[in-house]
């Protein structure tokens, strides 16, 4: 296993790769992500990992950027240049913000829908 320097990451991007998001895409996205970063060369700036579901399903293809909290939805290929070039500036990718992180929680933004299932319900629903 890799460990990687970590120490001059600015951003860190969770690619959501769960039955939903794959079936949307999440592995060409993931795949053309990491494509970007290395070709602008802000392997060091950008880290990402691939993750199982992060409990959006609504909102396929979902990526979360750290630190700031922020949530996108319906991620595609097609916005891979613009993405990255929004974190390389430091600026938020509004067109495709689903939730961003406050002092009071994850608040949606635009049209994301905030409710969900409860999540003491999930816990009871869960197969073991």
């Amino acid at each position: 296993m890799t460990t990687w320097d970590l120490s001059q990451t600015k951003s860190h991007i969770l690619i959501c790769n769960g039955s939903s998001c794959k079936r949307q895409g999440a592995e060409e996205l993931t795949a053309s992500l990491r494509e970007e970063i290395s070709r602008r060369h802000l392997n060091t700036d950008i880290h990402t990992t691939k993750s199982y579901c992060n409990g959006r399903c609504q909102d396929a293809c979902v990526v979360t950027v750290y630190p700031e909290g922020t949530w996108y939805k319906d991620l595609s290929e097609s916005d891979v240049k613009p993405f990255i070039q929004s974190l390389h500036t430091g600026q938020t990718y509004e067109t495709k913000e689903s939730l961003h992180f406050n002092q009071e929680g994850f608040q949606p933004v635009n049209d994301t829908i905030a409710k969900g299932m409860p999540k003491d319900l999930e816990q009871k629903n869960f197969k073991k």
